[in-house]
């Protein structure tokens, strides 16, 4: 029987188990996602099925480092004091490692990966079992520079790598700090989407429709607005953090070096979180009761 990707997906989200282990479902169950939903769960496959579809916005970024290669892990559990726990720790670690030891192509590819014949993804969900709440690998980067990487963590949360052509292994570590701390967003000018700048490019030229002065004038403060935004959201144009007279582009000229690539981790980003209302529950029991 033909089972179709979107199938083993949807299997997936609502299970929380590996593809195989999804895929192998629908085929006993003829491509019923109900049936093979409960056949997962009924064989211990599926003890995530509920929990997977909490919110898990804390957690830890982990790293393993071999050399002049590295890679971050972001693991993702529900709340902060799990997160914290040695065993969780432990499992994002371990994660870490396998990934720069195996190098798998994505993400399924990590989650498929085993050792000592234990599969990241059967561990994932027994801590899930035991410990009660969702957890995640929600994704990893591997570097590896040409002449020496720059590798950051800042506590369990935040972690930076930076790969040089050039440079020297205090320099690295410095600019991995500095994207640790600065939190830019691309590389260079050249690297910003052309629809990034054609947006902040309108905003600017919305906020000078007060200003009378020529147009010519006019255009002028826009690109000069925009260079200063560049400045702020790129690397190499922000100051470096452990000296704001300098930019990263001339400390890297100084000292003949080349940023050939960069990644920061921080735990939660980009991620909707749920906010609790807990007068509002309230209110809205006590109206309930008064009906």
């Amino acid at each position: 029987m033909n089972i179709t990707a979107d199938a083993v997906k949807q299997l997936r989200e609502r299970t929380g188990a590996g593809m195989m282990e999804c895929k192998k479902a629908l085929v006993e169950t003829r491509g019923d996602l109900d049936a093979a939903a409960e056949l997962m769960r009924k064989t211990g496959l599926a003890k995530a099925d509920k929990k997977s579809q909490r919110v898990a916005a804390e957690g830890t970024v982990a790293m393993a480092r071999d050399g002049a290669g590295a890679v971050l892990v972001e693991v993702n559990s529900e709340t902060d004091f799990v997160a914290r726990s040695d065993e969780f720790q432990g499992f994002a670690q371990d994660v870490a490692r396998l990934a720069l030891e195996r190098s798998p192509a994505d993400l399924e590819a990590l989650l498929a990966l085993q050792a000592d014949g234990i599969g990241i993804e059967e561990r994932r969900r027994a801590l899930i079992a035991k410990i009660g709440e969702n957890i995640t690998v929600r994704r990893f980067a591997r570097l590896t520079a040409p002449t020496v990487l720059g590798a950051y963590l800042h506590g369990t949360r935040i972690g930076a790598l930076v790969a040089l052509q050039g440079g020297d292994p205090d320099l690295a570590k410095d600019l991995a700090m500095h994207v640790a701390a600065a939190n830019p967003a691309y590389l260079d000018a050249a690297a910003v989407p052309a629809e990034i700048l054609d947006k902040e490019r309108s905003i600017l030229a919305e906020q000078t429709k007060g200003e009378k002065k020529p147009p010519e004038i006019v255009a002028k403060m826009v690109e000069g607005r925009l260079r200063k935004y560049l400045g702020e959201i790129t690397l190499l144009g922000q100051p470096f953090v452990k000296d704001p007279d300098v930019t990263i582009d001339a400390l890297l000229k100084k000292s003949g070096a080349k940023v050939v690539q960069f990644v920061r981790y921080e735990v939660g980003a980009g991620i909707e979180k749920k906010q609790d209302d807990f007068v509002g529950e309230v209110m809205a029991q006590v109206a309930a009761q008064s009906k």
